[in-house]
């Protein structure tokens, strides 16, 4: 039996030994959630719930409270023009804007490249407690979000990483898509060079040789724990230790509160010319493709 530990759930680990540090994360009822906001096509569905499990990831790295992730790929002239996912909290959430027709005639199983052409990547960080923010942007390369995540890392951060994604649709049955990430630990954290000053590491290599056994339906076999795949891939080495859990959740922060409060910092002229000619503004979220309907007569006279 599924136990419910098993899904919305992202895990840290560290292989000390290694001087590897990872996440591990697998969704299922929060992916339901997000994806039943909106009426997306099997291809985008499966793009949008990849990166919901990328933000999962990065997102679970943040230390500090009420930090944030968001990732975003775009692209001009792409049949994808925009992917969003952002992380706080354990609060997920996303979306994807795309060319439904241009989108039908790529066939059932388009690649990266066919849905965003030539697009990039962008991953922020924002740091609540000290207010820093830091991104970095780089060309969507590769075959699929994982590895241009993982150029992302190399090319910005100059930090071998795995990344690991994989998504199942089953008929009748949801969603379930989980990943996961691992990193070799940067200068600074271990006292250690980077791996790019030197020719070789066979410590890495080892990891990356023991990931690349890792399977798709390992990774989406909710009847498999986390902690499971974890002791079948590294059960050889001489520590791996759980260094936190934390749940996830569909997390959409529209509030028709904080809506009221931006609207009203418009002019009254600005305002009327928002609205429609019933007098209404209709502000949309597309995180949750929802309309919050704000009356003119509702704001106070300025």
């Amino acid at each position: 039996m599924t136990t419910q530990a098993d899904l919305d759930q992202a895990l840290g680990f560290t292989i000390a030994s290694r001087h590897v540090r990872g996440r591990i994360v697998r969704l299922g009822p929060v992916l339901d959630q997000v994806l039943a906001a909106h009426a997306y096509p099997p291809a985008i569905e499966r793009l949008l719930a990849s990166a919901l499990v990328l933000a999962a990831l990065l997102g679970s790295t943040l230390k500090q409270a009420d930090g944030q992730l968001t990732l975003q790929a775009q692209t001009e002239h792409g049949v994808v023009s925009l992917l969003v996912a952002d992380y706080k909290d354990g609060d997920l959430r996303g979306y994807a804007k795309f060319d439904a027709d241009r989108l039908a005639e790529l066939g059932p199983g388009p690649t990266l490249f066919g849905l965003f052409g030539k697009g990039y990547l962008a991953i922020t960080f924002d740091q609540a407690v000290t207010g820093e923010r830091y991104q970095g942007i780089v060309p969507l390369e590769g075959q699929s979000l994982a590895d241009a995540a993982e150029h992302y890392f190399f090319q910005s951060e100059q930090i071998p990483s795995v990344i690991r994604i994989a998504t199942r649709h089953d008929m009748g049955g949801g969603c379930i898509a989980a990943g996961m990430l691992l990193q070799h630990l940067p200068e600074g954290e271990v006292g250690r060079e980077r791996l790019h000053v030197r020719h070789d590491h066979p410590e890495w290599e080892h990891v990356q040789a023991l990931a690349e056994t890792l399977q798709p339906a390992e990774l989406t076999d909710t009847a498999l724990p986390l902690t499971d795949i974890l002791w079948r891939l590294f059960h050889e080495e001489e520590e791996v230790r759980v260094t936190e859990g934390g749940g996830l959740a569909k997390g959409c922060r529209c509030d028709l509160a904080h809506i009221r409060d931006v609207i009203g910092r418009f002019s009254v002229e600005e305002r009327v010319e928002m609205a429609d000619e019933a007098g209404v503004i209709g502000v949309d979220c597309a995180f949750c493709s929802r309309i919050f309907p704000l009356r003119l007569d509702s704001f106070a006279a300025d």
